[in-house]
């Protein structure tokens, strides 16, 4: 009878085990999910919030990507929507959202900016002074592209080697 009752004991013992081993599974699959969601900018998806949609047109979108924040003064005010190259300028023309209960005015600024360690890109909008809003529809005029790293360590680099008289002569 003793045997019988060690045997349920072990049972139990392996049941409680497997249960902890799953839960511990079950919980890490959830923060993989959950990581995942975060960096791919998909936890705030505002289902059903009201928002009006405004373009920007940049020179260089830098790593920009939808979904990716609109903020002002610090608060997410707004989203990505998409981005698109004008075939005719060979601009990068970037739609947003952004939440009705934010107004900015006609003459506001867009910058895309650069947040955390990672680099990711997110739009600085800086409010300006006109009366009238920006519309559904409307464009934000003033604007000013990303900056590439690169692009500033190659022409720092060529800088130093034009001082140096190391560069290579310019085609003119």
């Amino acid at each position: 009878c003793s045997l019988h009752k060690e045997k349920r004991y072990k049972k139990m013992e392996q049941k409680k085990t497997d249960f902890l081993v799953g839960l511990f599974v079950i919980l890490g699959v959830i923060a993989l999910l959950f990581m995942a969601l975060k960096a791919g900018n998909m936890l705030s998806l505002n289902i059903g919030q009201k928002t009006y949609e405004v373009t920007a047109v940049f020179a260089n979108a830098g790593g920009l990507k939808p979904r990716a924040a609109v903020s002002s003064a610090g608060v997410t005010v707004g989203r990505v929507k998409s981005i698109e190259l004008d075939p005719k300028t060979f601009q990068a023309v970037v739609t947003l959202d952004i939440y009705s209960q934010y107004q900015f005015p006609a003459d506001s600024q867009a910058r895309i900016l650069t947040a955390g360690l990672l680099g990711e890109k997110y739009i600085g909008l800086e409010a300006g002074s006109d009366d009238a809003n920006l519309k559904n529809g409307g464009r934000i005029e003033q604007t000013q592209s990303a900056i590439v790293l690169e692009n500033l360590v190659s022409q720092f680099l060529f800088n130093t080697a034009e001082k140096r008289g190391t560069a290579p002569e310019k085609a003119e």
